[in-house]
């Protein structure tokens, strides 16, 4: 194999933990990532890698759980008023930061002053301050054990914005994270790893807090049992697949992290190496610009729609790991239930029957596709083939990622493959496509109908009446066709042999909790 060589300075960390691992008994857990993290602030300065890192080392009041849904972490209870609009926490005795003082409800106001303050930076301010979802009017703190958030309106998304990673699951912070003129300087958190050291450019070395309140239970997401059972973990910092492969073969690195679905076959036949995955929240569609004269006919759409095997497609592209869904609620979200099951059957004669009906007469329809994302790419290479076999001229487009973000943000395409990231909860889900084009050419369902059931579903907290609420956005979807789901996305990790307890999940982050190695 030949593999492409990285710069010199990431090929000497890796020969040189290599060595230091073989001298020592207590070799470190060593986690390979694609880029160096930006900061180590949570929710600031942040890319994925920041936030998978900086999850290791702080927490929140509240995380997403496997399934994605929210529960409580450094709270042990939640409670919501009659009227929505009061949130009580009750935070968990005997959790201690990495300093060893003990949390308190200062802490939590004291964080919230933090992340909200002029100019902090915090990406999630916006979402707190009524630009988004919710407007948070005030926090209190009544005793040591207890805070109080009062919003102006009800919203079932507070709490999924509060764990959101990319808010650094609005981690609660020891006043010492800061220098004493209010720079940062390092996350001093709760979690069950510190930080102990980050090399630019090579490494970040995370150590074992001995100290870790843990919660009782198995492991949830990023909530539930957290055991650090390893004493150091390294995230590695490496481009290059190749070389990240072939570390993985000589053992000079224990995890990939983020497996590509055409290497699953060559690692799952390579000795000492074991590969899992799990669905995440993330969906790759075809969409449908609605307000092309062709494709404006709903009856146009469902032939579209009913021309596709989304098994045959699904498994094609994903080297038969992942599995078909036609809506708009990922697979695993606690909102996919019996309605969401209902799909577009693959039927060629019916779709052939409402291209007669739509009056088609073989306008060429162009996909917009890039090579960027292969996995979209070949989607639409293999949904040209299945819509030419049904009569309709279907062409390829194909451009670099940039102009098809450009188009798709315009809405200037007929059709196109696209990769949408994760949303992590199902109303966020309706909202990344739904919305006035006239407003945001970027939105693919334009349904004020739907956009009611949207707005009833990020204010209600009740889990069934949100249920009902979905369930009749997926059928008001299936019968109108903006777009065309056709699957959701995997978190496929590959680790050595000897390494047990890395499982991958949803929000496709690494988790080194829980995680220890056995004796070959």
């Amino acid at each position: 194999m030949k593999i492409r060589q990285l710069s010199a300075a990431v090929a000497l960390a890796l020969a040189g933990l290599a060595g230091a691992a073989s001298a020592q008994t207590a070799q470190p857990l060593r986690i390979s990532l694609t880029a160096d993290i930006r900061s180590t602030e949570p929710g600031v300065n942040r890319d994925s890698n920041s936030d998978a890192v900086v999850l290791h080392i702080v927490e929140g009041l509240v995380a997403y759980g496997e399934d994605a849904e929210v529960r409580p972490l450094l709270a042990r209870s939640v409670d919501i008023s009659p009227d929505g609009k009061t949130y009580t926490f009750k935070l968990r005795d005997g959790v201690k930061f990495h300093n060893g003082k003990p949390l308190t409800s200062a802490d939590v106001l004291w964080t919230w002053q933090h992340y909200t303050a002029a100019n902090a930076g915090w990406r999630c301010a916006s979402e707190f301050d009524g630009r988004g979802a919710v407007k948070v009017t005030g926090v209190e703190a009544p005793d040591a054990h207890t805070v109080v958030y009062r919003l102006e309106k009800p919203s079932s998304l507070f709490l999924a914005s509060l764990a959101r990673t990319d808010c650094g699951g609005t981690g609660i912070l020891s006043k010492d994270s800061v220098r004493a003129d209010g720079a940062w300087d390092k996350p001093i958190g709760t979690g069950p790893f510190e930080l102990a050291e980050w090399k630019r450019g090579e490494y970040i070395r995370l150590t074992k807090y001995a100290g870790y309140a843990n919660l009782d239970g198995k492991r949830d997401g990023y909530t539930g049992s957290k055991r650090p059972l390893v004493d150091e973990v390294r995230f590695m910092i490496v481009p290059d697949d190749s070389t990240a492969k072939a570390a993985l073969q000589r053992g000079n690195i224990d995890v990939i992290e983020d497996v590509s679905n055409n290497d699953v076959p060559v690692l799952q036949g390579t000795p000492n190496v074991k590969v899992a995955y799990a669905p995440v929240m993330s969906m790759t569609a075809l969409l449908l610009q609605t307000k092309d004269p062709v494709l404006s006919n709903p009856k146009m759409r469902q032939a579209l729609a009913h021309a596709i095997d989304y098994k045959q497609l699904a498994a094609a592209v994903t080297e038969g790991l992942a599995q078909p869904n036609n809506s708009v609620v990922p697979l695993v979200s606690p909102y996919y239930d019996a309605a969401q099951k209902q799909g577009w059957n693959y039927d060629p004669a019916a779709a052939q029957k409402l291209l007669k009906e739509a009056g088609y007469k073989g306008q060429e329809l162009a996909i917009l596709t890039t090579k960027r994302y292969p996995q979209s790419y070949n989607s639409a290479v293999i949904i040209q083939a299945m819509l030419q076999s049904v009569g309709i001229n279907a062409q390829l487009s194909v451009v670099e990622w940039a102009t098809q973000l450009d188009r798709y943000n315009a809405g200037t395409y007929q059709m196109m493959t696209f990769p949408y990231s994760a949303r992590l909860d199902a109303a966020l889900n309706y909202e990344m496509v739904t919305g006035d084009k006239a407003k945001q050419p970027r939105k693919v369902w334009d349904n004020p109908e739907a956009q009611k059931l949207i707005d009833a579903a990020s204010v209600d907290t009740d889990h069934a009446k949100r249920q009902a609420s979905f369930d009749q956005l997926h059928k008001l979807f299936l019968a109108d066709v903006p777009s065309i789901p056709l699957y959701n996305g995997l978190d496929i990790g590959a680790y050595r042999a000897d390494v047990k307890g890395y499982q991958p999940w949803a929000v496709k982050k690494p988790r080194a909790w829980e995680v220890e190695r056995v004796a070959k």
